[in-house]
C-alpha cells in the first residue's frame, strides 16, 4: 500500500490493523532480515510529500517525519537546527543516511539513535495523525519513555522543534573508527531567553537521559549578559556531574555497607560521557 497523504496512510493502517508503516526501512528491514519481524503487510510512506520538508511556524520548525538524515545534514538545515544536523550527519554510512528518516528514528526508538538526544535536549514534540483526520501532540521524551505511546492506526507526521537561535552541539563516541553505532552521545543546547542549559545523553540507557540538576547548576554559573565563558574547571565539573547522574555508582548490597566498585566498562563509559559533556558545553559557549 502506497498512500499519498497522511490520512490515506491512517486509513490503510485502520483497514489492515496488522500492517506496519515504513519509510526508509533501515531499522525495519534489518529486523526482517534477521528474522525478528514478519509484518503481515507494509504501508509505505515514501510518497507522502507533506512529510518530506519543513516549514516555520510561530518561532518553531515543523519538520516532516519523512525527512532523511542526508537532507537534514545539508548546510541550509544546519543553519536552522545545528545539533540535529550534526546528529543526522553522524547517523551512519551514506546508504543509511539517504534512506533513514527522522520519524523512523523516533518511532524505532533505538537507544543509539543519533537524533534522539538532540530532540530530547530541544524538548521537541511529535504531531501524530489519527483516524478521521485527528491530530494530537506528544512530547518526544514521553514516547521514548513509554509514557504516551502511539495508538492503533496512528502515524507520526511531523516533529515540532523550538527554534532557539542559540549555540547547540552534538558529539558522539563510537567503539570503532568512522561512522558507527554510538557508545555514548551528548547534545547540549543553550537557551539564552530562559537562561538555561539543556543536555541529553544518548546510548547509555534505553532512552536519552536529561541530567536536570547538572543543567540547573551550570546555568547558574554562566554570565548570560556577558561573554558566557566558563573556566576549564567548571566545564570539567559539569562533565563529571552529567556522567555521575547518568552512570551512578552501584548501590551497596546492604544498608550501611560499602558500595561495590564500578565495573571497568561502566567506568570507561562514564569517563566518555564526562568528556563529551565537557566538550559539548565548551563548544556551545565558545
Amino acid at each position: 500500500m502506497l498512500p499519498t497523504t497522511l490520512d490515506e496512510a491512517v486509513a490503510a493502517l485502520s483497514a489492515v490493523p496488522a500492517a506496519v508503516p515504513v519509510a526508509g526501512g533501515t531499522d525495519l528491514m534489518a529486523g526482517v532480515n534477521a528474522g525478528h519481524l514478519r509484518p503481515a503487510a507494509l504501508v509505505g510512506l515514501g510518497r507522502i510529500s507533506e512529510i518530506r520538508g519543513w516549514q516555520y511556524l510561530d518561532g518553531e520548525a515543523l519538520l516532516g517525519a519523512g525527512l532523511t538524515h542526508a537532507r537534514m545534514g545539508r548546510p541550509d538545515f544546519s543553519a536552522l537546527i545545528p545539533a540535529l544536523a550534526a546528529g543526522a550527519r553522524a547517523a551512519g554510512p551514506p546508504q543509511i543516511r539517504n534512506a533513514g528518516t527522522l520519524g523512523g528514528n523516533v518511532v524505532s526508538a533505538h537507544p543509539t539513535g543519533d537524533t534522539l538526544p538532540v530532540l530530547a535536549a530541544l524538548e521537541a514534540t511529535l504531531v501524530v495523525a489519527g483516524p478521521e483526520g485527528a491530530r494530537r501532540e506528544i512530547p518526544v521524551s514521553h514516547l521514548l519513555a513509554n509514557v504516551d505511546m502511539l495508538r492503533p492506526s496512528e502515524v507520526v507526521g511531523h516533529v515540532r522543534v523550538p527554534l532557539l537561535h542559540a549555540p547547540q552541539t552534538f558529539l558522539k563516541a563510537t567503539g570503532r573508527t568512522g561512522p558507527g553505532r554510538a557508545m555514548a552521545s551528548v547534545a547540549v543546547v543553550l537557551d539564552p531567553v530562559r537562561r538555561g542549559v539543556r543536555c541529553a545523553v544518548g546510548a547509555v540507557a534505553p532512552m536519552p537521559l536529561r541530567p536536570l540538576e547538572a543543567e540547573r547548576w551550570i546555568a547558574s554559573l554562566i554570565d548570560w549578559d556577558g561573554q558566557r565563558g566558563l573556566a576549564p574547571e567548571a566545564l570539567a565539573a559539569f562533565g563529571d556531574y552529567v556522567a555521575m547522574a547518568c552512570i551512578p555508582d552501584p548501590a551497596p548490597a546492604e544498608e550501611g555497607g560499602e558500595a561495590p566498585a564500578l565495573p571497568p566498562a561502566a567506568f570507561h563509559l562514564r569517563r566518555t560521557v564526562a568528556t563529551l559533556a565537557r566538550r559539548g558545553l565548551g563548544r556551545a559557549l565558545a
